[in-house]
């Protein structure tokens, strides 16, 4: 309701329409209109005692219903249903006004019923919680305080840092120690947070660590790749907090310091062997934490988190998330990245350009410009290991890679069984194999100029001369036309022994 009193005591006083305007905090239109209106019923400055605004607007505008006869909204109610995901003012205030006009009354105009509940949320301080909706935001980050573990064998405290993930709208919180702060670590401390909520977040709230964002910016930060990847694998989006605005994430924040006291500060008498002990007290200590009732309303976090926020979570996937290594590579000339020591193939037409390499435990694969173009099982053990691909070479280097001992035996199969003895003897006759793969490779050929009969022929024709022929005289054969004659038969002696039995028994000679 705009006030007309101010409005008449101003202009009495011969402020013009635009101050009047800007001192009473409406428009120009509202200040021309009441003093028409009051010129209209003859109300003047100074008015008599008693007169509020409710009876200037009776007076000015009878026939407007006054104020107070509108039904005002059960702004408490309206306050609990904004906690909820997907309810804005706009859709509650529309079921308002068919709420009024079944009941046959007046409704708020939309800026009044926003008004009148921003001054409802100011007195219950609780602005700050309007855009917490349950299953809407995860908060991530680091304590600043460590805790420690002993080495058993020289007795020296390890620091140990405390990974920290809360709900924004019922602030459960997970608590995990680890012995670093890096990728694997932060990647680590998701997978298991997300476990024990038994769900997932629409958003994650990191700071701008280095293992969270590649580079820091209010309108287009650049995220990790890894835990983009993570993201993505959730079905979540990433959303960094400002720089140096705590703020942006205050329940990690305030998480951080409460976990300091109850949990890192209530386990300092007690002494720890190892990260799983100092985990294992950690999870204790972290049940009472989450149980400990609110101190300014009623319930807990675990209690707010069972029945406002588990349902409202993303499912987990079916598999948990691997983590995962990137690099960027450049395909070398024989077509293979190197990674840790090991070379994978990549399709030729790539060579010379760089590629995005994502490593798991058990996979490697190839992207080039956001596609996979390859993926290959990863190498362990001896380094300069070779995982090759046929598909991914050139036609020639196709074909000679197909160079082996089996092809080659194959392939004079099916030529007959004699080019097979022949191929054998020629393999064999080497001290290194290889060294005989261009002889063998000669002969199978000599097939496409003279027939696969006649190569049969003329390897059974040198079989007969010796038991390890070579291609030459195979090739020598065939140009001279001795596997087409016909073979040879051996006529048997028609003569006996001539020199008599006297000279073979052994007898004196004369």
């Amino acid at each position: 309701m705009a006030d007309y009193r101010e409005i008449l005591r101003l202009s009495s006083q011969g402020i013009s329409q635009r101050g009047i305007a800007s001192s009473c905090r409406c428009s120009r239109n509202t200040v021309v209109r009441v003093l028409e209106r009051a010129q209209m019923q003859g109300v003047r400055w100074p008015l008599k005692d008693g007169v509020n605004n409710g009876d200037l607007q009776q007076m000015l505008f009878p026939d407007q219903p006054s104020l107070a006869l509108r039904k005002r909204p059960d702004y408490e109610q309206v306050h609990r249903d904004l906690a909820k995901s997907g309810v804005t003012l706009s859709l509650l205030w529309h079921e308002y006004c068919e709420e009024c006009r079944c009941m046959g009354e007046l409704p708020l105009m939309y800026t009044q019923f926003c008004l009148y509940y921003r001054e409802f949320a100011q007195k219950t301080k609780a602005t700050m919680h309007i855009s917490r909706k349950p299953g809407e935001q995860m908060e991530v980050d680091w304590a600043g305080q460590t805790a420690k573990t002993v080495d058993a064998d020289t007795g020296e405290e390890v620091p140990a840092h405390i990974f920290v993930a809360v709900l924004s709208s019922s602030q459960y919180a997970y608590v995990e120690a680890f012995l670093s702060q890096n990728q694997e670590c932060w990647i680590a401390g998701h997978v298991n947070a997300f476990k024990f909520f038994g769900g997932v977040s629409r958003m994650l709230v990191p700071d701008n660590l280095r293992t969270g964002v590649q580079k820091p910016s209010w309108f287009t930060p650049e995220i990790n790749r890894t835990y983009q990847d993570l993201a993505e694998h959730y079905g979540t989006v990433v959303m960094p907090a400002r720089v140096r605005r705590p703020k942006d994430k205050p329940n990690a924040e305030g998480t951080v310091g409460v976990i300091s006291t109850w949990i890192l500060a209530a386990l300092r008498h007690q002494r720890f062997f190892s990260l799983a002990e100092l985990n294992e007290a950690i999870a204790d200590k972290l049940r009472e934490f989450n149980a400990r009732p609110f101190q300014k309303k009623p319930g807990s976090r675990l209690s707010a988190f069972l029945e406002e926020e588990r349902v409202t979570l993303l499912p987990l996937p079916r598999t948990h998330y691997e983590l995962a290594t990137w690099k960027i590579a450049t395909v070398q000339f024989n077509y293979h990245v190197c990674v840790d020591g090991m070379f994978y193939s990549v399709p030729h037409e790539f060579i010379k350009h760089k590629v995005d390499v994502r490593i798991t435990r058990t996979v490697v694969e190839v992207f080039f410009q956001g596609s996979r173009i390859c993926s290959h099982a990863r190498l362990y053990g001896r380094e300069g290991q070779y995982s090759t691909l046929s598909e991914h070479m050139p036609e020639d280097h196709r074909k000679y890679a197909e160079w082996n001992a089996k092809r080659f035996l194959s392939w004079a199969e099916d030529i007959g069984p004699n080019a097979a003895v022949v191929i054998k003897a020629i393999l064999s006759s080497h001290k290194i194999e290889q060294q005989g793969y261009r002889s063998c490779m000669a002969l199978l050929k000599i097939a496409e100029k003279h027939s696969p009969e006649r190569v049969e022929a003329a390897c059974a024709k040198a079989l007969t001369y010796t038991p390890r022929p070579s291609y030459r005289g195979v090739q020598t054969i065939l140009k001279s036309g001795q596997d087409q004659l016909p073979p040879e038969k051996k006529q048997p002696s028609e003569h006996g022994f001539v020199r008599g039995s006297r000279y073979y028994g052994g007898e004196p000679k004369c």
